[in-house]
């Protein structure tokens, strides 16, 4: 997958580490100076050669000076460096700038790189474009020295960083040309510029009355007309290639058969780029079935590196295509084998049928200024295209700069006007670079399909139904069949799909590295570990080796590429883990809906009493634990392999089984293995039920893991050395607090021990805010426990604080969407929509349904809804990010296999793929989406997006992204008509019981309460050796025993309803020892006198003023009243109670 840290495909990249160096300026054939640097005209007059001279290490060149020019006379060269005009001994200040100066003619058209510096990349370099024709052309190139990078900046430049004079050579390369050739240069000059602005100055390339103008853009391509009837300079090649030019235009004929799109290709070698100018490419092309060509301006030398790639399809008529781009890099380069050539490519092969490809005008010219992109956008009426529910929020946003407000109006299928209001200014919205009203018709609930219109502007289509959302909830969970490893996909089994059978294919990586089986891959039955020998450069890993090879097949490949990733897929199974989970604990999740045979997996899988979404957790939950170290390994035992993939990055189109790159382990890492015992934990609680010793065996396993991290705690997964990385995603990460308090927290869900409670309250992350803009993702996992913790069923202490930490997490978002008028609970990161923004926004609605099912407010299921907008087509692109939703949706995602915009045959990606989204985060950038914006011509953060197959950093699909939808296409699914408030509530404690001491032998009582709807069950518990046990026959919510000496204990009450349960906080019952009373001293009464009993009573019935007679003391009297009032619930202390550390009771207090 795609790692937000690092751009990942390095097809599609150019690199420093790859253009080491550029072009060669030989000197060790060159014959020593004769002539000092070039101050003056170099005329040739007489035939000096005024230190001028040519050479050939391959070819041939003759030179003659006889007409007063150097001319020479040039045949053969496998690269433009193989011959070359040259001057050597020029020195150069650091802080002059120069002007290069001459006229050039040749007897044949040619393109001539031009080299003037120290020796690369210390130069000033631009290409030379001769038409063939007698009539001189003056050319100039401006010399920069203070330009030209260091050693600090590139390793292969030969200044230090503080030079300030060095010599240098001025060079005309002139090998690899089509034809023999006589090329001449005359009135070489290069002379100090001191005023390159200056309009008097005669040397200014800026003159705007001077016709060979530098500003002037520069034709890169010679022949490109094809008017002369050859093909050459161009060439085609590959099985089964014919070509032929006819009336000034290329056509080519292709074989069929070829597997790969450079397996056949027309192109034209020689171009220079320069790091920084902006150039053109354009050509006419066509295709005799509507195929797409790969149009690419890169290296012809591994790595293969592009600069420019695009893939239109093609059409049977001629049509013309422009590609404007600015070079990041240069060519041609000097890597460390061979030299590399810059080309023009048009990459045709891959076909299963033979085509004719036509190509007329190719043009590539430098110096031309980047046109502005405008996206197309539709009408300025945005609505979520798929539509609403009855009784759900209905937003749409208006995209007008209007300050006032403006009517608008509901049109039901007919056109009858079925509603109508007046919008409301928002104003400027920053991410969307666009002022906007806002527009609620909430008050219409009946079902139908509907337009919006306001200021003259309709939008799409939508619907009003309580069933919108049905099929989603589906086809997202979908999504990952296809995207299995190791398995035959049955495209006959996507039923719904459109074009289903399209998405048939052999099983993937099921090779060894031998080849054995006779197919291309080489994994992943018998996979080694990497090396450094394999690595070379690039090695990451320290002194860690590895002992054995391991069978990983199986598994989900991550993204557009065929990595498998184990903390990507570790976040991708546990939430589909999760979205089966909440079926058990929210008042809306519906387990039926999400039963045995309910989705698209093998029929095995369909009727095997499982609900289908863990049967798909399973596939990569199996494969995880193939990347768990073994037992008896050398280094690390249990913890588990950061990942497994490809030595080297493949091209697109390509299906897993066609692959043929080696395949290895990379090192493990503690994210990894903690990553793995959390989703192990979390799987095992839920498989427990149907497969017993699957979850056994899960729990044992990440046991195994969770001992062997906290022995290695910090085996980090390293950011590449190189970017991007060679052959797949770094998932770096430094900081793994957050995946050890997940692990922690999984663990403690599943079995209750007290280690793992102890960790969980002992994290910083249990009370930190993890709630960013963001949400949660691969390397910021705290989340993920937090939310289990809020909602699955525990005795952990404070478990109350947890749940209220998400609901106040999703008052945070919501106030986020209240500023939103495209109505996303997403602000960006200070600004910046990041690298898979769609996550982002996905993620938090995760945050804001899960507080919903914890308290049944509408509004925070409202808020959900709401940001289903912006996904499904309120934005600012008005675009649905889900393939297959809406009436203008994401389609050409960026997949290896998913491709059909690169090859017919292959389909698009499968219904309910979400798309990465939105980017604007610039360094990120792949090359689609930089040559459409730029420094100068920023995109808001809402249009960085183009849906092109290429534009990996805005536009692909991962399992991790697709796995946050399924979350909440399940929850949007389950809200029915929109109002599911009245479903049901959780149960929520609001009274804890209190510590309370009573007297031996007394009757002692303590209370609790809570809510829910239906109302909770309530069931009292006492903790006995360490073992919470039932207290029989107490099922009301005030406990009543007799208080006995030395069974002092605690107590807690656990409330339930159909949702799950909940404990209140433990209390404490201390007993105490009756109080010892010592009798009084008999005393003698003196005689008494009878009296008369009066009408007020007297002492023997009890009333009136005297106390009655009892034959005892007054005094004791008194203190057996006071025992009597001393009873257990008269003396009860408010003081809250929690069980010892190591589960006992505290003792008695006196």
């Amino acid at each position: 997958m795609v790692s937000p840290r690092h751009a990942r495909q390095a097809l599609a990249v150019l690199t420093a580490s790859s253009i080491s160096a550029a072009l060669v300026l030989a000197t060790a054939v060159a014959p020593a100076a004769t002539a000092s640097p070039l101050s003056t005209e170099h005329t040739f007059t007489g035939g000096d050669p005024e230190g001028w001279h040519s050479y050939a290490s391959s070819g041939s060149v003759t030179t003659s000076t006889a007409t007063e020019e150097f001319c020479s006379t040039v045949s053969g060269g496998t690269n433009p460096w193989d011959v070359a005009a040259q001057h050597d001994d020029l020195t150069f200040d650091r802080d002059t700038t120069y002007t290069m100066s001459f006229d050039a003619r040749a007897d044949q058209p040619v393109t001539l790189p031009l080299q003037v510096g120290a020796t690369y990349p210390a130069t000033s370099a631009r290409q030379v474009v001769l038409d063939g024709t007698a009539t001189p052309q003056h050319v100039e190139l401006t010399v920069s020295p203070a330009t030209w990078p260091t050693t600090s900046t590139d390793a292969g430049s030969p200044l230090a960083d503080g030079w300030t004079t060095t010599s240098g050579l001025a060079v005309l390369q002139l090998g690899a040309q089509a034809v023999p050739y006589t090329v001449c240069i005359d009135d070489v000059s290069i002379t100090e510029r001191t005023d390159p602005t200056d309009p008097t100055d005669p040397t200014d390339p800026t003159d705007p009355t001077d016709p060979t103008d530098p500003t002037d853009p520069a034709e890169q391509v010679v022949g490109g007309d094809f008017e002369d009837g050859a093909i050459a300079p161009f060439y085609a090649v590959g099985p089964g290639v014919t070509s032929a030019v006819t009336d000034g235009v290329l056509c080519v004929e292709l074989g069929a058969g070829t597997s790969n799109r450079w397996d056949q290709i027309v192109g034209y070698n020689g171009i220079v780029i320069e790091p920084g100018t902006t150039y053109t490419l354009s050509f006419d092309a066509s295709s005799s079935n509507g195929r797409p060509v790969r149009a690419i301006i890169g290296d012809d030398e591994d790595p293969y590196t592009v600069l420019l790639e695009n893939n239109p399809t093609l059409s049977a008529d001629m049509r013309s295509y422009t590609y404007t781009f600015t070079a990041e890099r240069g060519f041609p380069t000097d890597g460390a084998t061979s030299p590399g050539i810059g080309e023009i490519s048009f990459q045709v092969g891959g076909s299963d049928t033979p085509w004719t490809f036509c190509l007329d005008d190719v043009s590539l010219l430098s110096g031309t200024e980047t046109p502005p992109y405008t996206p197309e956008t539709g009408p300025r009426v945005r609505v979520n295209q798929v539509g609403y529910l009855p009784a759900g929020p209905k937003e749409a946003t208006l995209v007008t700069d209007a300050p006032a407000a403006l009517p608008w109006e509901l049109h039901d299928a007919q056109g009858v006007t079925v509603a109508s209001g007046t919008t409301a200014p928002a104003g400027l919205d920053p991410t969307a670079g666009v002022a906007v009203h806002e527009i609620d018709f909430s008050g219409v609930t009946a079902p139908g399909t509907y337009t919006l219109v306001a200021d003259g502007e309709e939008s799409y289509d939508f619907t009003v139904g309580a069933d919108i959302y049905q099929q989603l909830r589906y086809d997202a969970l979908n999504y990952f069949y296809p995207a299995r490893s190791g398995i035959e996909i049955d495209g006959s089994l996507m039923v719904g799909q459109p074009d289903a059978q399209e998405y048939s294919r052999p099983a993937g990586h099921v090779g060894t590295p031998d080849g054995a089986d006779g197919g291309p891959n080489r994994g992943d039955v018998d996979v080694a570990c990497l090396t450094p020998e394999t690595e070379g450069q690039y090695w990451m890993y320290g002194d860690w080796t590895c002992d054995y090879t391991a069978d990983v097949t199986g598994g989900w490949y991550d993204a557009g590429d065929h990595g498998k990733y184990v903390v990507n897929g570790g976040i991708a199974v546990a939430q589909l883990l999760s979205t089966y989970e909440r079926t058990l604990t929210s008042p809306t999740g519906a387990g039926a809906d999400l039963g045995d045979g309910t989705l698209n997996i093998p029929l095995d899988e369909q009727t095997n009493g499982v609900p289908d979404v863990l049967d798909e957790a399973r596939w990569e939950l199996e494969w995880m634990m193939k990347m768990q170290v073994p037992a008896d390994a050398a280094m690390y035992p249990g913890m588990v392999h950061h990942k497994v993939a490809d030595a080297d990055w493949t091209g697109l189109p390509l299906l897993p089984s066609q692959d043929a790159q080696e395949r290895y382990l990379h090192r493990p890492s503690t994210a990894a293995t903690l990553n793995f015992a959390a989703v192990a934990a979390q799987g095992a609680r839920l498989w427990e039920q149907y497969d017993p010793q699957f979850a056994a065996d899960l729990l044992a396993a990440g046991r195994v893991a969770w001992d062997a991290a906290l022995r290695t705690p910090d085996l980090y997964a390293p950011a590449p050395n190189d970017d991007p990385s060679t052959g797949s995603g770094p998932y770096d990460d430094d900081s793994v607090g957050d995946e050890l308090y997940w692990a922690a927290a999984e663990l403690f869900l599943t079995t209750g021990d007290q280690v793992f409670e102890d960790h969980v309250l002992a994290s910083e992350y249990h009370t930190a805010d993890i709630w960013t803009s963001g949400g949660f993702n691969w390397f910021e996992t705290a989340a993920l426990g937090r939310l289990d913790l809020a909602t699955v069923e525990s005795d952990l202490p404070g478990r109350a604080a947890v749940r209220d930490s998400v609901v106040e997490a999703a008052e945070r978002y919501i106030a986020w969407q209240q500023g939103e008028p495209f109505g996303t609970a997403y602000p960006g990161s200070d600004g910046i929509y990041s690298w898979g923004s769609n996550s982002a926004i996905l993620n938090n609605q995760v945050v804001l349904g899960t507080a919903f099912d914890l308290t049944s407010d509408q509004r925070f299921a409202d808020a959900v809804l709401e940001s289903m907008d912006y996904l499904l087509g309120r934005n600012a692109l008005n675009n649905s990010y889900v393939t297959g939703y809406g009436q203008q949706f994401s389609q050409n995602q960026h997949s290896r296999w998913f491709a059909h915009s690169l090859e017919p045959s292959l389909p698009n990606p499968p219904r309910g793929s979400v798309s990465g989204g939105p980017n604007s985060d610039a360094v990120t950038w792949d090359p689609v989406i930089k040559s459409l914006y730029g420094p100068d011509r920023m995109c808001a953060p809402q249009a960085c997006y183009v849906d092109d197959i290429q534009s990996w950093s805005t536009n692909e699909i991962t399992v991790n992204w697709n796995s946050a939808l399924t979350w909440v296409a399940s929850f949007v699914a389950d809200q029915q008509d929109g109002d599911a408030s009245g479903a049901g509530t959780v149960v929520v404690v609001t009274s804890d019981p209190a510590d309370v001491t009573a007297v031996d032998g007394q009757q002692a009582s303590m209370s609790a309460a809570a809510t829910g709807s239906p109302a909770p069950d309530v069931q009292w518990q006492r903790l006995t050796a360490g073992v919470w046990t039932d207290v029989p026959e107490a099922t009301s919510t005030t406990l009543t025993l007799t208080a006995r000496l030395g069974e002092g204990a605690q107590y807690r009450a656990y409330f339930a309803n159909a949702f799950g349960g909940v404990y209140t906080e433990p209390a404490t019952l201390e007993v105490t020892e009756s109080p010892e009373v010592v009798a009084p001293s008999p005393v003698v009464d003196p005689p008494v006198e009878e009296t008369a009993r009066g009408a007020g009573g007297g002492a023997q019935d009890g009333r009136g003023g005297a106390l009655a007679a009892t034959g005892a003391d007054p005094a004791w009297v008194v203190v057996a009243g006071l025992l009597l009032v001393a009873g257990f619930t008269a003396t009860g202390v408010a003081r809250r109670g929690r069980r010892s550390r190591d589960g006992s009771a505290p003792g008695a207090r006196a």
